[in-house]
Order: C-alpha cells, then sequence, then structure tokens
C-alpha cells in the first residue's frame, strides 16, 4: 500500500530541537533541519545566524496522516517550544528562532490558525510555505549523533524526556 504523505514546516527555535523531537514520532517518515521565511536565496547557518536573511530555523517534517494526526503534530510543537515567546525560545535570541509554522494545505492552514487562536498571547507566525532550504549536512540529525554535547544535555534531554512523558504512545520503539 502507498501512503500519501504530507508535509509541514515548523520553526520553534533551535532546528535540532524540534528535529530530534519530531524524528522519534511514529508517522513522521522524513525530518529535515533548514531555513525558510526569509528572503535571501540559498541562506547558510552563519548568515542566518546574524539574522540578516529574514529566515527561521525550521524542521520540514513529512508524516503519514494515516498513522499521526495534525492535531498531534501541532500538540508536540506546543511542548517543546513555547508559542508566545516572540523572537526567542531560551537562550536562543533573534528572529531565527520566531515561533513560525508554514503550511502546505488549506486544511492545515485552518487547523493553525485554530490552534495559535486558542492559545492565549501566542505570536506563532503562519505563513504559506513558499520555499526551503535544506540546513548544511551538519545540523542534520544533530542530537543523535551529539547526544553527550552540553547543548544536547541541558536544552534537547528535558524536552525529550517530556516528549516521552506526554506521547509515550505516539513514539517510535
Amino acid at each position: 500500500m502507498v501512503q500519501k504523505l504530507e508535509t509541514i514546516v515548523f520553526g520553534g527555535g533551535c532546528f535540532w530541537c524540534t528535529e530530534a523531537a519530531f524524528q522519534r514520532l511514529k508517522g513522521v517518515v522524513k525530518v529535515i533541519p533548514g531555513y525558510a521565511g526569509g528572503t535571501v536565496k540559498n541562506p547558510t547557518y552563519l548568515a542566518v545566524c546574524d539574522g540578516n536573511t529574514g529566515h527561521a530555523e525550521v524542521v520540514k517534517v513529512e508524516y503519514d496522516p494515516a498513522v499521526i494526526s495534525f492535531a498531534d503534530l501541532l500538540d508536540v510543537f506546543k511542548l517543546v517550544h513555547d508559542p508566545t515567546s516572540l523572537n526567542q525560545q531560551g537562550n536562543d535570541v533573534g528572529t531565527q528562532y520566531r515561533s513560525a509554522i508554514y503550511y502546505t494545505t488549506s486544511e492545515q492552514k485552518e487547523a493553525v490558525e485554530k490552534w495559535v487562536k486558542a492559545i492565549p498571547g501566542a505570536v506563532t507566525e503562519i505563513k504559506p510555505l513558499d520555499k526551503f532550504y535544506e540546513a548544511e549536512i551538519s545540523h542534520k540529525d544533530y542530537y543523535n549523533r551529539n547526544r553527550q554535547a552540553g547543548y544536547c544535555r541541558i536544552v534537547i534531554d528535558p524536552k525529550i524526556e517530556k516528549l516521552k512523558l506526554q506521547f509515550g504512545d505516539k513514539l517510535k520503539e
């Protein structure tokens, strides 16, 4: 049976964190860190970090809606970042760390708008996905390759633990 995959792009601060969380979900087939929402073609990590490209650090999530619901993806997104924090997630500060959702279907747009309205003080940017640029290879699968790094242990590990507690039945083995 051929699965019909859908794509959504989330910006929730550092893409290492969001990639690590979404990779662990049943029904998520692929998670790719990258950049979206900016004006510069082919941005680099350094240019995005300088804050001059308009891009956010994001993850492109390809998922099977027959296995995981879009509502569950939104709930995980809310768990791993603060949608009420403007241009900042923890110690990561700048427009590149903004809360953003770039949708690919009208159904996603409608669901995201409803979801954001239900969160008091939400500042999540909602736009159609225009262009997605993959991040450099050094950023792909970062958490899984660098679990002993300080950032992973201090910032990402607690998010993964929260994910296990609240979404344990939706996690891959």
